[in-house]
């Protein structure tokens, strides 16, 4: 495992355009004087260099007038969020501790060799409210949620990382990249900062930017059945499900949420999930958890609850870390439950653990962050 990288970026007093969606990009140009007939058109051009071409400086912009980039320049910035540190595992995992603000901190992991060619595990929250048991997120307090900003600005600093933006000279195609799909399973709950999320999508999955499509974007919830037909609804995004029981008893222990939003009411917001098909299967996330819910009639419980769902089932080892209750189940376990499940008709892989060692892994995310007062918050800003 390669040490911890901290990174030193002087605090910028100029806001970021990078992150920001096409409406908030032409408020920013009507704010520095361009015509509001003409903010639309200089927004699209803005946005073609900074998602397309991932640019960090306004020189860059080669078709827009020097007079207004040097009025950009004067304003704004292109900057993204200050990398605390960046760590890298042993099985290429790399992980990025990124600073939204004094005290506001998250984490985002790229896995390769995920979806087409590799994932980016993005977070929507700083810490969450759920307090599932065996999720190391949890025991953190949430602290608030992610702008569409700041949650864009976490693919924007991974591609930064890989190498991942084209020139004018070395067009990147699809076929080239190692960041292909996006999955909204860091720090948080996504469904309870929605609107954040859907705004986010929007910018990540636009043709002439960032370009990763919808069916390549997962949002996982652990059940917040209410928003989950919205969610289809506004974002197309595909849908994951951090389910982890089959019983309202043992899954109010595992995932508290389910003593508001049970089993039943979960499976029938799930079945009535826009578009819903073998081509659009739902993702069921389930950890591996040594004698609490990995034995052969939990296996078959599993597929009875699934019946009838266009269903893929990820099995999990269980991640450890520091002062957990619980262990993974043993490997011939695994198997067992894996083959049940696959009897059924039901593709159950078994997800490899990547990036244990650097605290990457699945459910192993958290920062240090704590909440602040508003007033105390607003007074670090300030002094920033």
């Amino acid at each position: 495992m390669n040490p911890p990288v901290t990174t030193s970026q002087p605090s910028a007093s100029k806001p970021s355009l990078a992150g920001l969606t096409m409406a908030e990009l032409a408020e920013k140009l009507v704010a520095v004087g361009v015509e509001p007939k003409k903010a639309k058109m200089r927004a699209e051009q803005l946005w073609r260099w900074i998602y397309h071409y991932g640019v960090t400086d306004f020189s860059a912009m080669t078709n827009v007038a020097k007079e207004l980039r040097a009025t950009l320049a004067q304003h704004y910035t292109l900057a993204r969020p200050e990398i605390v540190t960046q760590q890298l595992s042993t099985d290429g995992t790399r992980k990025w501790l990124i600073r939204l603000g004094p005290g506001t901190e998250a984490e985002a992991v790229f896995i390769p060799g995920v979806g087409r060619a590799g994932a980016l595990c993005v977070s929507s929250q700083v810490g969450c409210t759920l307090n599932c048991t065996f999720c190391h997120t949890g025991t953190q307090k949430l602290v608030r949620n992610l702008t569409a900003q700041e949650i864009v600005a976490q693919v924007m600093i991974a591609r930064d990382a890989l190498g991942e933006w084209p020139t004018q000279e070395r067009p990147l195609n699809d076929g080239d990249r190692q960041l292909t799909n996006i999955v909204f399973m860091g720090m948080g709950e996504p469904l309870y900062n929605l609107d954040n999320v859907d705004a986010a999508i929007d910018v990540i999955s636009d043709g002439d930017g960032i370009s990763i499509s919808r069916r390549r974007i997962t949002v996982s919830t652990a059940g917040v059945a209410p928003k989950i037909a919205e969610l289809g609804e506004r974002t197309g995004a595909m849908l994951a499900i951090s389910l982890h029981a089959t019983n309202d008893a043992l899954r109010n222990q595992l995932v508290p949420l389910n003593k508001k939003y049970d089993l039943e009411e979960l499976f029938a917001a799930i079945r009535a999930y826009p578009q819903l098909s073998n081509a659009k299967r739902v993702t069921f996330e389930y950890v591996m958890l040594k004698g609490v819910n990995d034995s052969l009639p939990e296996a078959k419980a599993l597929v009875k609850l699934l019946a009838g769902i266009p269903a893929k089932i990820n099995l999990i080892p269980f991640n450890p870390w520091p002062g957990t209750q619980y262990e993974c189940s043993d490997w011939d376990t695994i198997e067992r439950f894996a083959e049940v499940l696959n009897r059924a008709g039901y593709s159950s892989p078994i997800r490899t653990p990547r990036g244990r060692d650097i605290l990457a892994a699945c459910g192993q995310l958290r920062s240090e962050s704590v909440k602040q007062r508003a007033s105390e918050r607003l007074k670090a800003e300030a002094a920033q």
